[in-house]
């Protein structure tokens, strides 16, 4: 029997887990379906990832809303794709904030992307007529942006640590509390979606540099949060262990002259053994490959995701 396309057949509710990490400082964590945080300021609040849907938003804030009453001041967006970004109408945030190519990427292939998901993960859109349109930014920056959180709060760093997961991603970093927020440039115990990924500087320069801040906690992308240095640690190390071994194998596959499906197939059978029974494994793998086998073939930015070529390269490499 053909393998159900994506995640089209995940259709069971999964259990969510809010953790309160330090004073004011929370993440909603679900089985592997994508995380979300929040931080207090002084008198504001600051929400991270916004969610597939305003309905799925909603119910978060609903969480939210039994630790504290404060006023939403700024939504952060880690990146473009359409499960992080098309809840932000419910946050009813005046700044909405995301790095300059994240905006960028946004109107050139958002439509498209959010079609994509739709299809890819149809659970994640509860409600999926209350979605106004697409997010579009209100400030966005290139480098590092900080929020002054005020009173003893200290600040809250937003960073570009480099092309990754996509070209526009960002963390949220909280050195007061060595609190990290890495958004999908790290998954902890979750497989990676490296569908418009830069795998060689992602498994390099990028990783290196959100290593560089030492976390002490670290909230992924998908998959429970990391407590501890340790378990920070390895998280980013088993992010890096999964581009590793997808350069690797997709390498060697092109060294002998094999093809797409080839290189699938080798990648399928190196990671499975440590990485398969993780949250949406054989969901991705699909188009990580056949992206990494378009970069290493020279096509530098990725290829739009619209639902009629998801589609079409399941078939090839699942058939």
């Amino acid at each position: 029997m053909p393998r159900p396309f994506a995640s089209s057949a995940d259709l069971d509710d999964k259990t969510q887990t809010l953790e309160v990490l330090a004073d004011g400082v929370y993440a909603l964590t679900a089985e592997g379906d994508p995380n979300i945080g929040a931080v207090e300021g002084e008198d504001f609040l600051v929400c991270f990832e916004a969610l597939a849907t305003p309905a799925a938003a909603r119910d978060w804030l609903a969480v939210l809303r039994t630790h504290t009453d404060k006023p939403i001041r700024y939504l952060v967006l880690s990146h473009y794709h359409a499960v992080r970004t098309l809840g932000a109408s419910a946050f009813h945030a005046p700044v909405i904030i995301a790095h300059d190519r994240t905006r960028a990427l946004i109107a050139e292939r958002g439509e498209q992307d959010w079609a994509s998901e739709f299809g890819r993960m149809p659970r994640l859109f509860r409600e999926p007529e209350t979605i106004p349109g697409l997010t579009r930014p209100t400030l966005t920056f290139s480098s590092t942006l900080t929020i002054d959180l005020g009173g003893d709060r200290g600040d809250l760093d937003l960073a570009y640590c480099g092309r990754g997961h996509t070209e526009g991603d960002i963390v949220a970093w909280l050195p007061k509390h060595r609190v990290l927020f890495a958004g999908d440039l790290v998954e902890t115990q979750a497989a990676l979606y490296t569908g418009d990924a830069f795998h060689r500087e992602w498994a390099t320069g990028t990783l290196d540099h959100v290593a560089s801040f030492g976390a002490e906690t670290l909230v992924g992308g998908r998959g429970a949060v990391a407590h501890g240095r340790a378990e920070a640690r390895a998280a980013i190390d088993q992010t890096r262990g999964f581009l590793e071994t997808m350069l690797r194998e997709t390498g060697r596959v092109r060294e002998r002259g094999g093809t797409l499906k080839d290189a699938f197939a080798a990648v399928h059978a190196a990671l499975a053994p440590d990485y398969g029974g993780w949250p949406i494994f054989e969901h991705c793998l699909p188009f990580d490959v056949s992206r990494l086998w378009d970069e290493l073939d020279g096509v530098e930015r990725p290829r739009v995701w619209t639902a009629e070529r998801d589609r079409r390269v399941w078939a090839e490499l699942q058939d």
